[in-house]
C-alpha cells in the first residue's frame, strides 16, 4: 500500500513530529473529543478537560504507537499487533474511531506544520494513518 516515496515522506515528516509527540497526541485527542463527543464513552474514568494529565498521557501513548509504526513501515501489522488485540478484545473500541482520531491527527499536523505540511506529505501520511487504522481493526474480523 505504501510506496517507497510514501515511506520516505512519512519518515521525514515524523522527524518533525518526534519532538512534539506528547503535545500533538494530546491535541489530537482533545480535538476528537470535541468534534466527535461519542468517542468520550471509551474514557469514562478519564478527566477529559483540556490539560488533563490522563488525556496528555494517553495522547503520548497514541503518538508513541504511531512512532513505532513509522519505524516499522514494512510491517505495521506486527508492530501494532498487541495494540490491536487490546483495542479489539479488552477495550472493545469501535474501529470507526481509529479513522476519526486519524483525521484529528491530520488537522493537528496541518495546524502546527503549516506550509511544511505539503499536499504530498498529507497524502502519504493519510495513507499511513489508513494503514494504521486498518491494522488496529484487523482483530475485529
Amino acid at each position: 500500500m505504501l510506496t517507497a516515496d510514501d515511506k520516505k515522506i512519512i519518515t521525514q515528516l515524523w522527524e518533525k513530529v518526534a519532538s512534539h509527540q506528547e503535545e500533538f497526541g494530546n491535541e489530537a485527542l482533545q480535538r476528537m473529543f470535541i468534534t466527535y463527543p461519542q468517542t468520550k464513552t471509551y474514557f469514562p474514568h478519564f478527566d477529559l478537560h483540556p490539560g488533563s494529565e490522563q488525556v496528555r498521557g494517553h495522547g503520548k501513548k497514541v503518538a508513541a504507537a504511531l512512532g513505532n509504526a513509522v519505524k516499522s513501515l514494512d510491517n505495521i501489522s506486527q508492530a501494532l499487533s498487541e495494540l490491536s488485540n487490546l483495542h479489539a478484545y479488552n477495550l472493545r473500541v469501535d474501529p470507526a474511531n481509529f479513522k476519526l482520531l486519524a483525521q484529528c491527527f491530520q488537522v493537528v499536523l496541518a495546524v502546527h506544520l503549516g506550509k511544511d505540511y505539503s499536499p504530498e506529505m498529507h497524502a502519504a501520511f493519510d495513507k499511513f494513518l489508513s494503514a494504521v487504522a486498518a491494522v488496529l481493526a484487523e482483530k475485529y474480523r
